[in-house]
């Protein structure tokens, strides 16, 4: 039968879709944390203003909404970059909106307020402050304390002009009786957004869940128009997973680092929650860009990428089994790209930049061979093709096009091996 008379629906049954919440029609909102929480990895190198900016482009061409562009308590050169991307938001017009952390102390805050007049676009301030109560006794805090910091500091934020961002640290950690107090302080003093964070990844989706309806409990009794964010980590593994669960929650703004750098083991991946995004089809952009981001965010910060690494590392769209290669071959040879991205992949390469690619290797069989001469003008000549496929079952791993290209009697080149 032709794919194009068939329903998409009749070819993939999406266990997704069963019983699942209906598509949310408030838009999700993205905050990328990559060029402040992100470089706080231990790991990653802290980029040339240059490459922050190429960064930024990067976030902006991918629809992001806003970033956090530093922590300007934290120095001179803080201040500097922080100015410097501000400056370049304007400058270039893009959509992307600022922002940045500070602590609740009127001495982090003022810079913020500089830049903002300074370049001449409002900087929204993301006020932190620990609420767990484990914190509060390392610490040595009252839960007194906390309340008067809080109030100190969005009032004096709120004078200065700045759009505040509330920030709990350790909410996922902390008494419900304590987040009350705080938050209904923060919307008091003017606070326009309220975030939930699982600042240590504890967090399972479940968790999530429940934390994030609690707090929107909350926003709803103060009857303020109030945005709730979530901003989680990783240490479990489940950063994507609680970004999900706390959308489907209610939370309006999401947050993540490219490529989930971050502090430990790291942030919810930015790149994964857009693929994530637009599979559910909560968003609809062109994500085109994503391998651009993700090399601008690994070449700058030093972080290599897996090569398993989903959608952007080497591997996610290769494959030299023969079962599955075949599958992919045959909807290859339909001219059939919509099969070709889907028979074998829970990813559509297409719509993220990248194509299916077929390689040789000891699990292959002799029609990945043909496959392979043929995309590259060769004549699938029997003796070519015996001599690969001999070469491929003695080999303990893929090979590259080079050793292909000697065994079918072509010139070596020094074209590296490239994803898609």
């Amino acid at each position: 039968m032709e794919r194009n008379r068939v329903h998409p629906a009749d070819l993939v049954h999406d266990w997704n879709q069963v019983d699942a919440p209906p598509e949310s029609a408030r838009p999700i909102l993205l905050d990328d944390e990559t060029l402040r929480d992100g470089l706080q990895g231990p790991s990653v190198t802290d980029p040339p203003i240059e490459t922050k900016k190429g960064i930024l482009r990067a976030m902006d061409a991918l629809g992001i909404d806003t970033a956090d562009v530093g922590l300007p308590g934290a120095g001179p050169k803080a201040v500097a970059d922080a100015t410097a991307l501000c400056r370049q938001i304007v400058e270039e017009r893009l959509a992307i909106r600022p922002n940045c952390a500070a602590r609740t102390m009127e001495r982090d805050i003022e810079p913020i307020a500089r830049i903002s007049a300074s370049v001449g676009i409002p900087v929204e301030a993301c006020l932190f402050i620990g609420s767990s109560a484990i914190r509060q006794y390392a610490e040595d805090w009252s839960i007194d304390l906390l309340l008067q910091r809080t109030k100190e500091s969005i009032t004096f934020a709120v004078k200065e002009g700045l759009p505040v961002m509330y920030v709990t640290e350790d909410t996922s950690r902390a008494h419900p009786d304590t987040l009350r107090r705080l938050y209904r302080t923060a919307i008091d003093c003017g606070a326009r957004r309220v975030c939930v964070t699982d600042t240590v990844g504890h967090a399972t989706p479940h968790g999530t869940g429940q934390v994030i309806r609690f707090v929107a409990g909350i926003v709803d009794e103060s009857g303020a128009g109030v945005g709730i964010d979530w901003h989680g980590h990783r240490d479990r593994g489940l950063g994507l997973a609680n970004v999900l669960a706390a959308i489907a929650a209610g939370a309006g703004r999401v947050h993540g680092c490219g490529l989930g750098i971050g502090e430990r083991a790291g942030n919810a991946p930015m790149d994964l929650i857009l693929v994530n995004l637009k599979l559910l089809g909560f968003i609809d952009r062109d994500l085109t860009g994503l391998d651009e981001y993700c090399r601008l965010i690994s070449e700058g910060c030093r972080v290599p990428i897996p090569s398993n690494y989903p959608v952007v590392g080497r591997d996610a769209f290769e494959t030299g089994t023969g079962v599955h290669a075949a599958a992919v071959i045959k909807a290859l040879r339909k001219n059939d790209l919509w099969l070709a991205d889907r028979v074998y992949s829970g990813v559509p390469a297409s719509d993220f930049g990248f194509t299916q690619k077929i390689r040789i290797g000891p699990m292959s069989g002799r029609s990945n061979v043909v496959f392979w001469l043929e995309r590259r003008g060769m004549e699938p000549r029997d003796d070519v093709v015996d001599r690969i496929y001999d070469a491929a079952k003695r080999s303990d791993r893929l090979l590259e096009d080079d050793e292909l290209l000697a065994l079918a009697g072509r010139p070596r080149t020094s074209t590296p091996r490239r994803r898609g």
